[in-house]
């Protein structure tokens, strides 16, 4: 038994991948995770992680290494992103984790983060040979590769994200017409001073925002990996889920068929920047890749696919 580990510490939620190495070089998925830990709540505001989020996301960490480490694997690979990277005690939060679990965690750049996703979504999606772009709306930030069929040729990150918009525009409960056209607003501008523009002749999105509306597209009451992959959103059903979450409670939103609990406060901040990055890009759909980070990072950590 060959098994590798990876854990991708995100804004929002910590996710895990347990793979093994087959006898044809492929690394499959025996085990994939995912805990909404919010390791970046309140970060915003104060410029630090709180002792509540670093201790809530480093068990998280610890509960997910046990799980390797039982599961077999003879590597583990964990990683960090926006949180860490902006934060001002980021070694807080190392510590515990490497007090907790044993384990060192490594933080990503913005530019890493990127080409990660890019090699996920490749790995898992069958591309043609346009313009390509692939976005990962992330709890803090979202990363954006820009390629030709299977070749990368751009890739950066800007620090958007789903906690970040909810936290500063979203008030009320329903959030009212006003907030939303600010939030919108707000996201318009900041991806056009940070270059984001198309047209594409292909765009694929990834990530928990993409993959949540992508089951709650479908109704999936459990979800399927399968039937997310490779599926199409249009701007039509981008624009119905937008108008469902901003006419609902949070509470409520939790009760819609497909959407986790955990990401009923973050779901329309999310809706939001999708809408206007699918805008950006003069297109009026998107491919659905369950691919994410961790797939990437399993790519490169190991040397083959997951």
């Amino acid at each position: 038994m060959n098994r590798k580990a990876v854990i991708d510490i995100g804004t929002n939620s910590v996710k895990f991948l347990l793979a093994e190495m087959g006898a044809d070089g492929v690394l499959r998925t025996v085990m994939d995770r995912n805990n909404i830990a919010r390791l970046g709540e309140g970060l915003r505001e104060t410029g630090t992680i709180s002792q509540e989020a670093i201790t809530r996301n480093a068990q998280a960490v610890a509960e997910f290494v046990a799980m390797a480490r039982q599961g077999g694997a003879d590597q583990i690979a964990v990683v960090g992103t926006m949180a860490l990277r902006t934060a001002s005690n980021p070694q807080d939060f190392i510590k515990a984790v490497k007090d907790l679990a044993g384990i060192e965690v490594r933080i990503l750049s913005g530019d890493e983060e990127a080409y990660l996703a890019y090699l996920a979504a490749v790995s898992g999606i069958v591309l043609g040979q346009g313009r390509l772009a692939i976005i990962d709306i992330g709890g803090g930030s979202t990363e954006f590769v820009f390629g030709r069929g299977d070749k990368l040729h751009t890739r950066f990150s800007i620090n958007l994200g789903v906690v970040g918009i909810t936290e500063e525009f979203f008030k009320s409960d329903p959030v009212t017409k006003g907030e939303l056209a600010r939030a919108m607003e707000a996201i318009a501008k900041l991806l056009e001073a940070n270059g984001v523009s198309g047209p594409v002749d292909q765009l694929v999105g990834m990530g928990g925002t993409v993959t949540s509306m992508g089951a709650v597209m479908h109704k999936m009451e459990t979800y399927d990996p399968d039937v997310v992959q490779g599926s199409e959103m249009s701007l039509e059903e981008i624009n119905r889920q937008i108008d469902i979450y901003s006419s609902m409670t949070v509470e409520d939103r939790r009760k819609v068929t497909g959407l986790h609990p955990k990401r009923a406060d973050v779901i329309l901040a999310g809706a939001c920047i999708l809408k206007s990055i699918v805008l950006r890009f003069g297109t009026d759909r998107l491919t659905v890749s369950d691919r994410g980070l961790r797939h990437g990072l399993m790519h490169v950590c190991f040397g083959s696919r997951a």
